[in-house]
């Protein structure tokens, strides 16, 4: 059977490909291990900074494989459970990942895939993609994936969307927060290497604890206590080797030892 995914090292930058171009890279119980698994690998890898996700063939990821889905609907409640819990740890695992991500949506994606867009800190896609959220005609919901896609593009077009499981362009998915950036085919790539070198210029401490900071801020209902927080990470930040390097480099009007030369 050939690999369901590829990782390609380059440097600071891993990209990590869905290679079912046959199948439109759908997800199956191999491939959501597979992919779970180089995920928690890159999240420990010291010299990786950025991970860009990608897809071979014309579909970015059309969510999820027939086969999968027609043995699931014939296994117990249990089982779903499980396999749903496997789907769930790896949205998880791609959205807290301690690098940050980015989208590379050269072509469709359709349910879980819009997950994996939503979950990925930049989202830069093509004019020619759609995308829907089309769980809802099989009587079913996009729960797993909800938390993040309602992060992405709001509760109310996640009301519109979850419902109708109409589909959209990029221009759509560009308008309500799914997309960052909408390029020309032919740009695509050198969109992406900017984003790269720009993160790459970044502090990667600072780069790699940006999505905690904004995780925290979301979840405070305590204004006190989210002034002492925030107060609290700048301090160490400022007293941290790369704080006091970046401090340091600007103030001698010099590049800051991580960025490249």
């Amino acid at each position: 059977m050939p690999a369901a995914l590829h990782l390609d090292r380059q440097g600071p930058l891993a990209r990590l490909r869905l290679t079912r171009p046959d199948l439109r890279n759908a997800f199956d119980a191999a491939l959501i291990a597979e992919l779970t698994a180089a995920l928690q690998t890159l999240a420990t890898a010291p010299d990786v900074r950025v991970v860009v996700l990608e897809g071979d063939g014309p579909a970015f990821s059309a969510g999820a494989d027939l086969n999968w889905m027609r043995a699931m609907a014939a296994a117990s409640e249990e089982q779903n459970r499980e396999d749903s819990l496997a789907l769930a740890r790896l949205m998880r695992t791609l959205d807290e990942l301690p690098k940050p991500t980015i989208a590379r949506v050269h072509g469709d994606a359709y349910g879980g895939g819009v997950g994996l867009v939503a979950c990925c800190d930049i989202a830069i896609g093509v004019p020619t993609a759609k995308f829907g959220l089309t769980e809802s005609r099989l009587g079913l919901l996009p729960a797993v994936i909800s938390p993040y896609v309602i992060a992405a593009i709001g509760s109310r077009n996640a009301r519109r969307y979850f419902a109708t499981a109409e589909i959209f362009d990029a221009a759509e998915a560009l308008r309500i927060g799914l997309l960052h950036q909408v390029v020309p085919t032919e740009t695509l790539d050198a969109a992406v290497q900017r984003q790269v070198d720009l993160l790459l210029n970044a502090a990667p401490r600072a780069s790699a604890t940006a999505k905690q900071l904004v995780r925290a801020v979301c979840a405070h209902h305590d204004g006190a206590r989210h002034d002492a927080d925030n107060a609290a990470l700048i301090a160490r930040l400022r007293v941290s080797p790369e704080g006091q390097e970046g401090i340091a480099a600007f103030l001698e009007k010099r590049k800051p030892r991580w960025m490249p030369r």
